[in-house]
């Protein structure tokens, strides 16, 4: 299977740069205790930090909502996904527990500002393209809705789009049964390679800790769009 950035979408941002990392016989089944005491304390630690702090203050979120501007997108409506995540949470609303899988993504975007979507590969036909969406891109969403992704970031693969930074398939959604899964990072542009290199790997490696199995990762910029999975 082969992933591949558009060339158009650096013309729009000459520094996006995006993270793949590829699981294998993993499982997504519930959180270790431990685990989810961890990730319990760092969401009440960051809802006491955003007491006074405006959201669009965190570096990660102030950059995609320029990268949302660059392509045409209001962020003030089509809020990218991390934002939302981390706007509920200065409310005081908790992510709820998913599965494994899910819950360590949404951990991911809220800890780093960025968006990231976790996909089940079972559910993807074909090579993979992040692109920018037409009128015609649209899916059922894990919001519950149809979205229309114009002017929007996605991935799309054989059978049209699965993935975008506002809001996810359900085609393509992690649950339980999943073994073999993609986690596209969505990364501030401002990153260095060897910067997104190394939270990459840290990604990676926590990731398969709680799940098992193993990963291999690759970042995917202006001069290195496509990679082999």
């Amino acid at each position: 299977m082969k992933i591949q950035a558009d060339q158009t979408l650096f013309e729009k941002v000459p520094d996006l740069k995006f993270g793949i990392l590829h699981y294998n016989r993993i499982s997504t089944a519930e959180a270790p205790g431990m685990l989810k005491g961890r990730i319990g304390y760092f969401y009440q630690e960051m809802q006491i930090d955003l007491e006074d702090k405006n959201v669009t203050d965190i570096p990660g979120v102030a950059e995609w909502r320029k990268v949302w501007k660059a392509f045409g997108k209001d962020p003030g409506r089509y809020r990218p996904s991390a934002e939302a995540l981390i706007r509920r949470l200065k409310k005081g609303q908790m992510p709820g527990e998913i599965n494994l899988g899910v819950d360590l993504n949404n951990f991911f975007s809220i800890r780093e500002g960025i968006p990231c979507g976790l996909y089940d590969l079972s559910a993807v036909s074909g090579d993979i393209t992040i692109r920018t969406g037409i009128a015609e891109d649209e899916y059922e969403g894990l919001n519950g809705r149809l979205n229309n992704l114009e002017n929007l970031l996605l991935t799309s693969d054989a059978q049209g789009p699965f993935g975008s930074p506002f809001v996810d398939s359900k085609r393509t959604a992690v649950t339980e049964q999943t073994t073999e899964a993609l986690h596209v990072l969505f990364l501030q542009p401002s990153m260095s390679v060897e910067e997104a290199e190394g939270l990459l790997e840290e990604t990676g490696i926590f990731f398969t800790s709680a799940t098992g199995g193993a990963f291999t990762g690759e970042i995917l910029h202006a001069g290195n769009r496509a990679v082999e999975i």
